[in-house]
């Protein structure tokens, strides 16, 4: 199969090249022209064989719909247009409407799998109408992991990014778990090896994962993790999480915390805790710390 992907940065460069080990042709479109195949957009649909299929994978929000509404353009009815990237799934509608009305067809895939991917397969959540989804499968197939699992027609457009985006929120608040038991072991006087408790946990325990793998990782290049600034971004899917569970009455407690969490990390000297402070000061005469 032949395929055009534009994006060949850290997720969209491995995705290229297991696409190509599987034995099918990319055509890949980057603006940095050390890691492009073409000089342009325009090129890249030329040297693409009808009914095309581009896949996208760039930053969510303008820079999408910026190549969206060049595809538009450049593109012919019966091609498909994939969006691999982490738009919110309100956009992918916007974008179907848009191509469809050109006869251009489109899917939203949640992607995941990060720098691993290359090596042990992307978990692919997509969402489309079934003649485009259909039409896509070799390619499916060339990205998720080895065996059964790891690819899901989630349903209609949305839908692959919509899961995407719950995966993300639940990957907030399992993090976040990790840390804080972290945190409290590393607190303790009585526990000296934190780093060895964290690795009795990778077999037998109910709590083991890749991630607490990736945690154990982390420990053994730096122990007690002296080397890292206590900030953490977010990526904007743990928002949307947030913002859909109000928008569906949902309680997501765990996941809300973790994201508040994050924000917490942005600041060195908390308002919040000034207050917070401030009243244990007033009503109970708790010593309070001057920022001198």
């Amino acid at each position: 199969m032949q395929l055009g992907l534009i994006g060949l940065g850290k997720m969209g460069g491995n995705m290229r090249e297991r696409i190509r080990r599987a034995g099918h042709t990319v055509i890949g479109y980057d603006r940095d022209p050390e890691l492009s195949d073409v000089g342009s957009l325009s090129e890249l649909v030329d040297r693409l064989e009808g009914p095309r299929v581009v896949w996208v994978m760039v930053p969510a929000g303008a820079p999408t719909q910026s190549v969206i509404d060049e595809l538009g353009d450049l593109l012919f009815p019966g091609d498909t247009v994939v969006d691999g990237g982490n738009s919110r799934w309100t956009d992918d509608e916007k974008h179907a409407e848009e191509l469809g009305a050109k006869g251009i067809g489109f899917v939203d895939a949640g992607v995941s799998g990060g720098v691993w991917g290359l090596e042990n397969g992307y978990a692919l959540m997509v969402g489309g109408d079934k003649e485009h989804v259909d039409r896509l499968r070799p390619v499916f197939d060339a990205l998720k992991p080895e065996g059964p699992y790891g690819y899901v027609h989630a349903g209609k457009v949305g839908a692959g990014h919509f899961a995407k985006m719950v995966h993300n929120g639940i990957e907030y608040a399992m993090m976040q778990a990790y840390a804080e038991g972290w945190e409290l072991l590393e607190k303790v006087d009585s526990v000296t090896d934190v780093r060895e408790v964290f690795r009795s946990w990778q077999e037998g325990t109910v709590i083991r994962s890749w991630l607490l793998d990736l945690a154990v990782n982390a420990l053994d290049e730096d122990e007690h993790l002296q080397k890292l600034r206590g900030y953490a971004e977010d990526s904007g899917e743990g928002r949307w999480t947030v913002e859909a569970a109000i928008d569906n009455a949902v309680p997501l407690p765990a996941i809300t915390a973790s994201l508040f969490a994050r924000f917490a990390s942005r600041q060195d000297d908390s308002p919040q805790m000034k207050m917070i402070a401030a009243l244990r000061n007033q009503f109970g005469g708790h010593a309070v710390e001057s920022k001198e």
